[in-house]
């Protein structure tokens, strides 16, 4: 629209720059104070000279309308250019990416037996493990080892279970990456293409919490195991010690065999 106005503005100068040429020819060839006199209008005087400069004078306005419309017309873009960019990105992928760190937060939060708990295990190693294998009756003993069996056991299928959810995590973080993408490349304005980078960083930081996560319950059962070894190997000095326990060994006494 702006275009189109100017385009006609522009005609107009051009035709009223070449009248003004024109006119400006003419009198070069009569004196500067030639004047007409027109009978019939009550003695009304037209001098071209006079005629000419305002012509010129007109041309000069209109061409600083034009260069006002120009100005004009580049605030407007200007204006465009500003609201794309404070234009909001229409796509979250927050809910899913948190609905990913929940799901892998419950898998560590169902650990059995010891949990992922800094007090639990060290009520657990205080009572099961090391020096607490030397202690009872031998039925005792078989029992706490069975214990820690099912507890190394166990560590590992927390393990698999977490390392499962991970692996079906990845599936959703192609999915949210795949869209941020999109939306990055396809965005209108500058806080639209920040908003879909900052996503992308909260996708790689759920895939490290994912990543952590399997990690941490690897080493755990890993840990639980070599717990479960060192101590078996304590219980099994214990019991070595007490087989090769005679007391205080034999003292002759005397025996009356006949009166």
């Amino acid at each position: 629209m702006f275009k189109t106005k100017t385009r006609k503005l522009a005609g107009r100068a051009a035709a009223a720059l070449l009248l003004s040429s024109a006119i400006s020819l003419t009198p070069a060839a009569a004196p500067p104070a030639h004047a007409f006199f027109g009978g019939g209008f009550g003695g009304i005087v037209y001098d071209p000279t006079n005629h000419a400069e305002n012509l010129l004078t007109a041309a000069r306005t209109l061409e600083q309308i034009n260069n006002q419309i120009a100005q004009l017309q580049n605030e407007a873009q200007m204006l465009v250019n500003q609201a794309r960019n404070l234009a909001s990105l229409p796509y979250s992928s927050l809910s899913r990416l948190q609905s990913s760190v929940q799901q892998t937060q419950q898998l560590l939060g169902e650990a059995q037996r010891i949990a992922h708990d800094v007090a639990t295990i060290d009520e657990a190693f205080t009572q099961d493990y090391g020096a607490a294998a030397a202690r009872g009756d031998f039925d005792e003993m078989i029992a706490g080892a069975q214990d820690r069996w099912r507890t190394s056991v166990a560590g590992f299928e927390d393990a698999l279970k977490v390392q499962a959810g991970v692996v079906g995590n990845i599936e959703t973080a192609r999915t949210e990456m795949q869209a941020l993408v999109g939306r990055s490349q396809a965005a209108t304005g500058a806080l639209q293409a920040t908003q879909a980078g900052n996503q992308l960083l909260a996708l790689q930081s759920q895939q490290i919490s994912d990543l952590t996560a399997a990690i941490a319950a690897q080493n755990r059962a890993q840990s639980l195991e070599a717990a479960r070894v060192a101590t078996a190997e304590a219980q099994a000095r214990e019991n070595l010690t007490r087989f090769l326990d005679y007391g205080s060994g034999y003292e002759p006494t005397t025996v009356r065999m006949f009166r």
